[in-house]
């Protein structure tokens, strides 16, 4: 906490386009994790939310979607590390998320290393705002740069010991504002390049893309930035054996909020039209 206490005030407007967009998700996990009753406890996101001056008014106004999104990947990346405790986790186009703080409490984290990749001015905002750790390993680069994986593999004493240990990819927030190419090709290059590893993405539904292309308003001060890539939590699953390397596909569902978020989360409404046109969260596992 002391080394946020230096600085007076951090500008959050050296981030535009995409990457603003971590400044909206920041907001909603640490408006949850204020509140007595919120989904999420997360005192990071809190710290670095307020050490940040910026108009998070416009984001509209807070809700629990990213904070819910948020704990089912930690869910999904904790479940991981029991299986394979000495994995590299790869945090693709991290943005100031704070997942690595959050299991960190579980303990689960002792024998892994944690990548941390975004764009420089992301990763400087993360360097002043978050506390440095031996396990994480920050690489300002493009999400797209595949030079990450030379790093991940490198660090692990090479190929094979990185298969052996395992790694686990997180893409939270990232596939949907990617070419549809782009995003496929990443997914084709993870299973790759790291087969018996496994990767968690979200993505959001057709109609909702084609909302964010014509302009989706969150407030009368912003658009959200196009997002062209989408997926149903069906089209998800078939990525197992339509992408090559990707073995086994699951859907998971976000944990239950309060109010239309915990009915949400209810099995029997995940039917028909609402599981359509719902946004999904896949884990995806490679073949070794």
């Amino acid at each position: 906490m002391e080394r946020v206490g230096r600085f007076t005030a951090i500008d959050g407007s050296v981030l535009d386009g995409v990457s603003a967009t971590t400044l909206w998700t920041l907001r909603n996990r640490a408006a949850e994790a204020k509140r007595s009753d919120g989904v999420i406890r997360d005192p990071w996101a809190i710290t670095v939310c307020d050490a940040i001056e910026y108009d998070y008014d416009k984001f509209g106004r807070p809700n629990q979607s990213h904070a819910l999104r948020a704990r089912a990947f930690d869910e999904c990346t904790r479940a991981y590390l029991t299986d394979h405790p000495k994995a590299s986790v790869v945090a693709l186009a991290e943005g100031l998320q704070t997942s690595f703080w959050r299991l960190d409490r579980d303990g689960i984290l002792d024998e892994s290393r944690w990548y941390s990749v975004d764009l420089p001015p992301v990763m400087k905002l993360r360097d002043e705002l978050l506390p440095a750790d031996d396990r994480v390993l920050p690489l300002a680069q493009s999400a797209l740069d595949r030079s990450w994986m030379d790093r991940v593999d490198a660090d692990a004493g090479g190929v094979d010991q990185t298969r052996a240990d395992g790694v686990f990819i997180t893409a939270e927030g990232l596939l949907m504002y990617l070419p549809p190419d782009d995003a496929l090709g990443l997914i084709r290059d993870c299973a790759r390049r790291f087969p018996g590893g496994a990767m968690v993405f979200d993505s959001i539904p057709p109609w909702l893309s084609q909302r964010t292309l014509r302009g989706l308003k969150l407030s009368n001060r912003y658009v959200t930035p196009p997002m062209p890539f989408a997926l149903t939590a069906d089209e998800g699953l078939t990525l197992a054996g339509r992408i090559p390397g990707v073995t086994a596909a699951r859907s998971v569902a976000l944990p239950p909020g309060r109010g239309l978020f915990k009915l949400s989360a209810l099995p029997q409404l995940d039917r028909g039209f609402f599981h359509r046109n719902r946004q999904s969260i896949t884990v995806l596992q490679f073949g070794s």
